[in-house]
């Protein structure tokens, strides 16, 4: 069996003391794998879930030639048949033959001097290629015929072809898209009332530290409330997975060990959240290594340096039990936030057997000068808006620090500051992630 610290040697810019993010999201991109098992559901329940395998139209879209608007469908050779008017101009004169609406079609033949009065989404009738707005043409209340300028309308415009939309035996949607409010639309319009999904992926979580305390409970001196729980929670259901809260975990081996195989028995994934900082994940890292196959990495970024990854089992050994894809993170709240969007939701993603998108990046102008250290990736809190030109601003929330997560609550962006930047200047351009979409 290949160990991660083996497979994390051959990726590029290996360093466990000082590991990129890029190399991180690399090695954790290739451990990631989909779920495998399929469910069948009926398509109201399958908004936000993920397609095991592609749709295939089974019918043209839309099934027949239509109108694109209100007006009078005729043949495109009556646009031949002008005659001169007083001014000048080339006018056509038609006689109404019928009228068609959507759903009630007109069955007659159309020479080419005649027309049909439609309705937008109505059949083309017979003969008829062509629709010239209504409001394009003259017609008097009593009048049994048209008259419009020939250089109103190009022959065959404002209709809409059959299979123009979606051509039957073409992909519909591909396998791996996270169905959207729109996509049960199109399958709705194709007649599919059920379709084949991922089983959601099951994540467990808890949290560790003897400080913490959970809600409802009296805080002690030197205790705080425990906020990772509910991030990760509300982080987890924007993702769609069945998540499974563990609570509380004391700083103890043997309360530890337990909840560990409880999550790896139970879930697809196992998430903690602090341990795992130099100086107090010594039994942990002892721990983990007897029953799973965990790197502890420092990551070259601000904030979230530690963290741990790799796979735990919920047997006594590595390779016996259950497995389980593993992530430790740092306990800071806005390090949990920071390291569960750059490097763990891409992993659920994929395991969820979804394609993930490239988050959106946008260019901004820093507002004030940003302190940054070159040789490591920062992810600062900030506050971007437009000016009247359009352009974006950005500014910093204040304190940076990792523990304050009422800044996280201020920011509706991460102002991304790449490995090799060093101190930027007010009025420089920056990089930025939207968090609308993300958080």
């Amino acid at each position: 069996m290949t160990t991660l610290n083996d497979f994390s040697r051959c990726v590029a810019q290996y360093d466990p003391h000082a590991l990129p993010v890029s190399a991180a999201q690399a090695i954790v991109r290739q451990w990631a794998t989909p779920v495998a098992a399929v469910e069948r559901v009926a398509l109201r329940d399958a908004l936000d879930r993920v397609l095991a395998a592609d749709i295939v139209s089974p019918i043209d879209v839309p099934s027949h030639d239509n109108s694109a608007m209100d007006g009078y469908a005729f043949p495109r050779a009556a646009l031949e048949h002008g005659t001169t008017s007083a001014s000048g101009t080339t006018e056509i004169e038609l006689t109404i033959a019928g009228k068609a609406l959507a759903g009630h079609p007109f069955t007659g033949r159309v020479d080419t001097t005649q027309c049909v009065r439609v309705m937008t989404g109505a059949c083309m009738p017979a003969d008829c290629d062509t629709v010239v707005p209504q409001e394009l043409v003259q017609r008097h209340a009593d009048s049994t015929s048209i008259r419009f300028s020939a250089h109103a309308v190009a022959p065959g415009q404002n209709r809409r072809l059959a299979g123009e939309d979606l051509a039957r035996g073409h992909v519909a949607l591909r396998a791996g898209r996270i169905m959207r409010a729109s996509d049960l639309g199109l399958l709705a319009s194709l007649g599919i009332g059920e379709v084949h999904v991922r089983r959601r992926l099951r994540v467990a979580f808890f949290s560790t530290g003897d400080e913490l305390r959970s809600l409802g409970e009296p805080l002690d001196p030197g205790s705080v409330y425990d906020s990772n729980r509910y991030t990760l929670f509300a982080m987890l259901r924007r993702l769609n997975v069945d998540a499974l809260d563990l609570g509380v975990v004391r700083d103890e081996p043997v309360a530890l060990e337990a909840a560990l195989r409880t999550a790896a028995a139970s879930a697809d994934v196992v998430l903690t959240s602090g341990g795992v900082s130099v100086g107090e994940a010594d039994f942990t890292k002892q721990l983990l290594q007897t029953f799973g196959d965990v790197a502890f990495w420092s990551l070259a970024m601000r904030p979230g340096r530690p963290l741990a990854f790799g796979r735990v089992w919920s047997g006594e050994h590595p390779g016996l039990g259950l497995p389980a894809l593993f992530f430790g993170l740092p306990g800071n709240p806005v390090a949990v936030m920071v390291t569960f969007y750059q490097i763990v939701r891409e992993a659920l993603l994929l395991m969820s057997g979804a394609t993930p998108q490239p988050v959106p990046l946008v260019r901004a102008t820093s507002r004030q000068p940003i302190r940054k250290r070159a040789g490591r990736t920062e992810f600062q809190r900030g506050v971007a808006t437009q000016n009247e030109s359009g352009e974006w601003q950005v500014t910093p929330t204040g304190s940076q620090s990792s523990g304050v997560l009422s800044s996280m609550s201020e920011a509706n962006c991460f102002i991304v500051l790449g490995h090799d930047e060093g101190e930027i200047d007010a009025g420089q351009q920056v990089v930025i992630m939207p968090f609308d979409g993300l958080i």
